[in-house]
């Protein structure tokens, strides 16, 4: 939280009761990650806005999420909220496989893409935020506006509940939000890196099929923080926890926070 720039998303975790129903209740695991930095997962049993409501009350640096509501109204006073332009593209592409032919979501598609494409050249170009600022405001900003054109006159030719219509209608409704790339230069276009981390999760149900019981989800979190940070510093795993797990368990507790990926990986730059 002390970066700055958290990107946030959902999963869907069964969990076994032990109420005699024979039911799993469908508990969330909620992850916030820095991009190139750490990740954390947190349980929660539900969907709803409490889990990022408590977990973000005192940020107040740029939220990036998909456009779920639950994440509407959390954080400190003066957090930005910011958009995934990924999530839009793949509504109008759901839109497109269903009517290939359609004009006007290939050319949505086409756009959307020239911003990606953009962003792919600083990339490469190895441009540090500064200079992507710069581009984006010469080449990425235009294509906004004539996207934003498309899309109000693509929504008066389209029916409102078309595949089409509720995409347009979803890119339109977070404008501003998927628009702040151009104010804060650090900001991706996208939250892919923090859908990239829910995958092993979603693997993972298939094979272990829930976690078995509610106290058991925090714990499911803690390790699956500690993994996916490893990852994303591109710590190995084994290494890493071969080298902090021995006399752990013998270590005072304000010892553990300079044991963590971020700080293990910074020590041995």
């Amino acid at each position: 939280m002390a970066g700055g720039y958290i990107q946030a998303d959902e999963t869907p975790i069964p969990v076994q009761m032990h109420d005699k129903s024979g039911k799993n209740h469908q508990a969330y695991l909620w992850q916030y990650g820095r991009p190139g930095g750490s990740t954390l997962f947190d349980f929660q049993m539900g969907r709803g806005r409490e889990g990022p409501k408590k977990f973000l009350r005192d940020f107040k640096g740029i939220l990036q999420t998909d456009g779920y509501i639950a994440y509407d109204h959390v954080g400190g006073s003066g957090m930005v909220h910011a958009c995934c332009w990924a999530h839009a593209r793949r509504k109008v592409f759901d839109a497109l496989k269903l009517n290939p032919d359609d004009r006007l979501a290939t050319q949505l598609i086409s756009q959307m893409d020239e911003l990606f494409a953009i962003d792919a050249e600083a990339r490469e170009a190895d441009m540090d935020h500064a200079a992507r600022h710069v581009l984006r405001r010469e080449r990425s900003q235009p294509l906004l506006e004539i996207l934003k054109k498309e899309l109000l006159s693509a929504q008066a030719a389209v029916l409102p509940a078309s595949a089409l219509g509720k995409a347009i209608s979803y890119t339109l409704s977070l404008w501003d939000k998927l628009t702040r790339f151009l104010e804060y230069p650090q900001l991706e276009l996208s939250n892919n890196l923090a859908e990239n981390s829910m995958r092993p999760v979603a693997l993972g149900r298939k094979n272990w099929i829930h976690v078995g019981s509610q106290q058991a989800g925090p714990k499911v979190a803690a390790i699956l923080s500690v993994i996916e940070s490893c990852r994303r510093l591109k710590l190995p795993v084994r290494e890493y926890l071969a080298s902090i797990l021995p006399g752990l368990a013998d270590l005072p507790v304000s010892r553990l926070p300079q044991l963590t990926p971020a700080v293990w990986a910074a020590s041995r730059r």
